[in-house]
């Protein structure tokens, strides 16, 4: 009888491919933006941001004859406060994990090494989900909920972000649409993000639509600030506060807003965004912002472009390239992030951005250890271990009227 292929399947070697292809994105453009900007380094009091805040004097015509010129005023000088903020990205690994993968004849990668070398990287991507909050944690609003299988199943078609602001295994708290009441939280167990949908398990019970989904760690999310991002800082909101600050009774500290009104770009409503920088804090002051934006609005922005370009050809062959790359918009200069909320603009003026800093980025250390072990039910030692990134920061800008932004933009179809 002929030799067939089961009776030497034992024989065979198992061919795997020694290059690891990452099937998501660590990106942190908008972070890593900030991060180059000084750092203050702060103690765990207030950080204190000086501004001068209202100009003073008082203007008058006068009589020359013999009249009364009155009474001077002067500038109003306060000041902006701010406190760190802790947050940390938890990595966790059994013994057997490290062990499996600990030289090149066992595994293609050593698995703790590879832990260890992408950790920061994750924990910056997640830095910059947080800077596309409004400082109160929130990363999600709820469309639908259709329990099944132990577990919510959540879409998340309401707000400009959908699943982005997220991550796979990302422990998440779920709050009602003020914020006052905690539903529950789960771990996420599904991420779909082209699908703008995620599963958190344990199941959470009496999840509606128009509920939140909170950054783990917050728990009053009203009163116990997140990172202050690009919502809390660019706002023209007449209501809350900012740091420190009434937004009602100084309307000084608020942001100049564009309201698109869910219609899609037009070339007025960005040179209107920066007009009302101008109109502000006046020609003479140095403010060059940058448009930040998903791609989704540079693809409105491109297919305005296209409508009125003109195609030259040489008399040699020439390929045919019917996009833009290089962009500027209303003179900015147009960045992109797929972080950024699709139904916005932002225009960032690096310079007026700045973070306080009292705990640099890196490893949580305790006596010069940075790996800890976990310990069993039985007190004893278990057979795993765990280390944390971490980082205390808060940011600032020194001048909302520097920042403007375009909210309510239509998202071109199929985003």
């Amino acid at each position: 009888m002929a030799l067939v292929e089961s009776q030497v399947t034992a024989l065979e070697l198992e061919r795997v491919i020694p290059k690891i292809r990452t099937l998501f994105e660590r990106d942190d453009k908008f972070f890593a933006n900030i991060k180059k900007r000084d750092v203050e380094k702060i103690s765990n009091r207030q950080m204190r941001v000086p501004l001068e805040l209202r100009p003073g004097g008082s203007f008058q015509y006068f009589n020359p004859d013999g009249g009364d010129l009155g009474r001077g005023g002067g500038p109003t000088f306060d000041k902006a406060v701010l406190t760190s903020v802790f947050v940390s990205e938890n990595i966790e690994y059994t013994k057997l994990a490290q062990w499996a993968t600990d030289d090149d004849r066992k595994s293609i990668v050593n698995g703790v090494r590879r832990l260890t070398a992408t950790a920061l990287d994750e924990l910056r991507r997640q830095l910059d989900a947080q800077m596309m909050q409004a400082g109160d944690g929130v990363i999600g609003v709820v469309t639908t909920d259709t329990p099944a299988g132990g577990s919510n199943v959540i879409t998340l078609t309401t707000d400009g972000f959908g699943a982005r602001l997220m991550r796979f295994g990302q422990t998440v708290q779920v709050f009602d649409t003020t914020l006052a009441t905690l539903r529950g939280s789960g771990v996420i167990t599904l991420w779909d993000v082209e699908n703008k949908t995620i599963n958190i398990t344990p199941q959470i019970a009496g999840v509606v639509a128009t509920d939140k989904i909170v950054t783990n760690g917050i728990t009053t999310p009203t009163s116990l600030p997140a990172l202050y991002g690009v919502p809390y800082h660019h706002s023209n909101a007449s209501t809350g506060t900012w740091l420190g600050f009434s937004r009602a009774t100084t309307p000084e500290i608020r942001a100049n807003r564009v309201n698109a009104a869910s219609a899609s770009l037009t070339l007025p409503l960005p040179r209107l965004a920066i007009n009302k920088i101008g109109n502000r804090v006046g020609l003479d002051n140095d403010f060059s912002p940058n448009a930040w934006m998903h791609p989704a609005q540079k693809q409105a922005y491109e297919e305005i472009g296209q409508l009125v370009s003109i195609i030259n050809k040489a008399p040699r062959e020439e390929s045919l390239n019917m996009y833009f790359d290089g962009m500027t918009l209303a003179g900015s200069p147009v960045k992109v992030s797929y972080n950024w909320d699709k139904t916005r603009i932002d225009f960032v003026t690096d310079s007026v951005w700045g973070r306080g800093e009292i705990l640099p980025i890196g490893f949580y250390t305790t006596d010069g250890r940075n790996i800890f072990e976990i310990r069993g039910a039985s007190g004893g030692v278990a057979t795993a271990e765990i280390f944390y990134m971490v980082v205390g920061m808060q940011t600032f800008v020194n001048n909302p009227a520097g920042c403007s932004f375009i909210d309510t933009l239509a998202v071109p179809s199929g985003y």
